[in-house]
């Protein structure tokens, strides 16, 4: 509840002409910033992919923004699998060794492939750097992995773009504020209920 109070109380008291008007003012440097900060993101996982997903969609418009932030956040999810199947030959044994538990949700990622790689990308709340390194790990076939993290990352950078385009107007759409958090909520739950599901802990 508290995690809720808090959105609340902030979407109460934000000025949305002025972060508007703030979010605006970054078009200037063009879609590069755009596709960099998602991508760094894979990289850095306590940036909020939900506050650059959006600020993307206010900037570059509902399209453009979607679009350059599924190429960054793509990128950098293939960039992570790519470095980590290349330099962790001798990670996963380790890992295994350290946490037993591990074994069940390598198991599961090599048997069933696309089916959870491609429901956790769908989700922001799902921890995205540890299931990119994982699945690096792991013996899932780099085009399975690619496929699956593109078109879930695009369900959920599109569903972000939706209900955060436009900002300005939930003073005049307040309807918009209640669909907003019931659409985080529902996007937490369903993280935390695959987390459970496939033991990623």
């Amino acid at each position: 509840m508290t995690m809720i109070q808090n959105w609340l109380h902030l979407l109460q008291n934000i000025d949305l002409e002025h972060l508007q008007r703030t979010l605006e003012s970054y078009a200037e440097f063009g879609p590069l910033l755009g596709i960099t900060l998602p991508l760094l993101e894979a990289f850095l996982p306590f940036l909020p992919l939900l506050v650059i997903v959006a600020a993307n969609a206010n900037i570059f418009g509902l399209w453009f923004g979607f679009l350059f932030s599924w190429i960054g956040v793509s990128i950098g999810a293939l960039c992570v699998f790519w470095i980590s199947r290349r330099l962790g030959h001798n990670v996963r044994a380790r890992i295994e060794r350290r946490f037993p538990r591990s074994q069940k949700f390598f198991k599961w990622i090599e048997s069933r492939g696309f089916t959870p790689l491609f429901l956790l990308a769908c989700f922001p709340f799902s921890p995205s750097s540890l299931i990119n390194i994982v699945s690096g790990l792991s013996s899932v076939p780099f085009r399975t992995f690619a496929i699956a993290t593109v078109l879930g990352k695009a369900v959920m950078i599109l569903s972000i773009s939706l209900i955060s385009f436009d900002i300005s107007s939930f003073r005049q759409e307040p309807w918009r504020i209640f669909v907003t958090i019931a659409v985080i909520l529902v996007m937490w739950f369903g993280g935390k209920r695959l987390e459970a599901r496939y033991q990623i802990s």
